[in-house]
């Protein structure tokens, strides 16, 4: 009965494993690291779904996520290299869309890992 059942497991999650394997989901997953490492000029758009009208645009390099708080983080990579950071509550009539401006090369073949020890060990101040 142990063996079985941990056969069974082990079928499982080897079928799990591949079964997000398909083209589409690499590509997704790779395009969604690239956003997130400021490789993507994207634009994102606010709109106030009751008036009808655009309320902010942001257009660049940027990473997007939702905090905690379910306001958006847009953070964006400037020319100079530096970064800045801006807030955006949502609500019921706010919303928003993100669009790629420009085509990006990614691999369909293989997940893309990316390293970074300066994350690992990072930088310390003391005050």
């Amino acid at each position: 009965m142990g063996k079985a059942f941990l056969a069974l497991m082990a079928t499982a999650v080897i079928a799990l494993f591949f079964s997000g394997c398909d083209d589409a989901s690499v590509a997704r997953s790779n395009l969604e690291r690239a956003e997130q490492n400021f490789e993507v000029h994207r634009r994102v758009v606010f709109y106030n779904g009751i008036t009808g009208e655009y309320i902010l645009s942001i257009e660049g390099r940027l990473a997007i996520i939702v905090d905690s708080d379910g306001d958006l983080v847009v953070t964006v990579k400037t020319d100079s290299g530096k970064y800045l950071k801006h807030y955006l509550g949502l609500s019921d009539n706010v919303t928003y869309f993100s669009e790629a401006l420009e085509a990006n090369d990614v691999s369909t073949s293989g997940y893309r890992v990316v390293f970074k020890p300066s994350v690992i060990a990072p930088t310390i101040e003391m005050k």
